[in-house]
Order: C-alpha cells, then structure tokens, then sequence
C-alpha cells in the first residue's frame, strides 16, 4: 500500500489533506512539528490505524528524514503553515538544518523550502504538491458569494492585483490590503489573518467613521491574495479558510480577492455562509 509522509504545520490544512489521503486508500505517517501541529492529530491517529504521528521540534531536519526512511515513505507533502519567523526564533537546528541554513543566500520562504525539498530529495523522498490530494478545492474563476464587488472594492482589486504581483515577486508575502486606491497593509512574516488585522487597526486609528458617512466608503478594506509568479505548489500555496473572513469581518474589510486555479479554499459552502451574513464579496479572479 502507498505510504505518504506528510509535514504537517498548523491550522486545518494538516487534517484536510489527510482526509484526502486516507480517502484514496493511501496510509499517512505525519510529521508533526510540536511548535505549530494541533494536538488534534494524536486523536486522529488513534481512530485509524492507517495513521501514524511522529513529533518532533521543527529544528529536526534529521530526524525527519529518519523517521520517513524508517517507515517506508518515499514522497511526502508539506500542508500547514509554518511562521516564517520561526527561523529566527530559540529552536535549535540540528547538524543538517544548521548546514542548510548556514549556505543560504537569503532566508525567504522559497529559498528555504526549497533548499529542505532538496535535501529531502537526495534521501530519497520526493517532496510532491499538497494539490495532488487536495485540487477539488482549488478557487474556480468567478464571484463566490452573494455579493460582487461594488465600482470602489473593483478598483482596489484592480490596483490591489498589482501591489500584490509584485510583492510576491521578491517573495516578501502573498497579500495586500487596500483602501480607496491606496495600500494600508502587505503581508511579510506575520501571515495574511495577521495582515489583516493590523490594517483594521490602522484604520481605527483614524478616527469615528459614523461622523462621516463618506469616509466610511473610503475606508472600506479589499484584500487581495495572490500566488507567487513562479509558484511552486509543493509549499506556501495560498489557503483561504473561515478564520480569514471572519479577521476580514472584525477589521471591517468588505472585500476579498484571490487568484483562481493557484488558491486553496477550505470548507468552501460554509466560507460563503460567513462571508454573505457579513455582507463580504469575495471573488476569484484570473491571471493574464
């Protein structure tokens, strides 16, 4: 029988693809990283015995590949986010991380993840693209909610697109916030939920919007997400869930943009229920 190894970061993503595994019949031995996988996973594992956990500090680059190499995985998927800043945080490498670190032009998300696919690879196990299991849930082209964007959050979309084209260029983050043509926020290591909620509290910042009604038009946030120009769907592909919305929802963001066919959207029928109870549009847009 197939046996995957997955590299489970935080958040639902990890559950998701296991989900997606186990339904193909294939066996899963997860990865988890005690600094982000929800302990959920051990309760997981104990409901099926086609599920096995192994946890380990997210400085174990090789223990990680003992561990697949000991259970028989020769490809494995990264699913789940794992904070950028983390690199610079307290955790410890071990001997190959430190090595893998220590020869790094730079230390930006794709270099990095890249360098762990290679040498992942040289072990013998090939880092695949979480979207082979997962590609139902890939973004369609087209307004996903009950509401389309009005003229203002079409234009902040367009000139959002932009920002955040570029931006993804140097792989600094994935999402911009804009407000009436102008860009409040962009994504670096905080994450998009994190993004979101300091531009929510810039804008509150301004002052009393209700004593104005015109300002309010005007601060009315879009937010749009897009994937890297040479994406590489094996990591750092773009997830939308429920939690987002619902940070759009706190920060008072009315819009949210992302780029079809290279967007994971999870839990799909009840994001549009959250978003259109908060009158949020939300649209998938693609590419030229």
């Amino acid at each position: 029988m197939t046996r995957l190894g997955l590299i489970a970061g935080n958040g639902r993503f990890p559950f998701l693809l296991l989900d997606a595994a186990r339904t193909h019949g294939t066996e899963v031995v997860v990865a988890a990283i005690k600094e982000e996988t929800d302990p959920e996973i051990d309760a997981r594992a104990a409901a099926d015995p086609g599920i096995r956990v192994h946890w380990l500090s997210l400085g174990q680059l090789s223990r990680l590949i003992d561990t697949f190499q000991r259970e028989g995985v020769t490809q494995a998927v990264m699913a789940g986010q794992v904070k950028h800043k983390q690199i610079f945080s307290s955790i410890r490498p071990d001997w190959r991380l430190a090595k893998l670190l220590l020869n790094l032009r730079t230390r930006n998300t794709d270099m990095l993840l890249g360098a762990v696919a290679k040498v992942l690879g040289d072990e013998g196990i090939e880092l695949i693209p979480s979207t082979v299991y997962l590609e139902p849930l890939l973004a369609q082209p087209g307004v996903l909610t009950a509401r389309a964007p009005n003229e203002q959050e079409s234009r902040d979309i367009a000139y959002g697109r932009e920002a955040a084209r570029h931006l993804a260029a140097y792989d600094l983050g994935q999402t911009v916030v804009i407000a009436a043509q102008a860009c409040v926020a962009v994504e670096a290591m905080e994450g998009t939920d994190a993004t979101i909620e300091r531009a929510g509290a810039l804008m509150r910042t301004l002052g009393d919007p209700d004593s104005d009604p015109a300002s309010t038009l005007a601060r009315s946030l879009t937010i749009v997400k897009v994937a890297k120009p040479n994406q590489d769907l094996r990591f750092d592909v773009p997830v939308i869930g429920i939690r987002t919305i619902e940070t759009m929802r706190a920060a008072g963001a009315t819009c949210l943009a992302v780029e079809a066919h290279r967007t994971l959207l999870f839990d799909l029928a009840a994001l549009r229920d959250v978003a259109d109870a908060a009158g949020i549009a939300v649209l998938a847009f693609e590419n030229a």
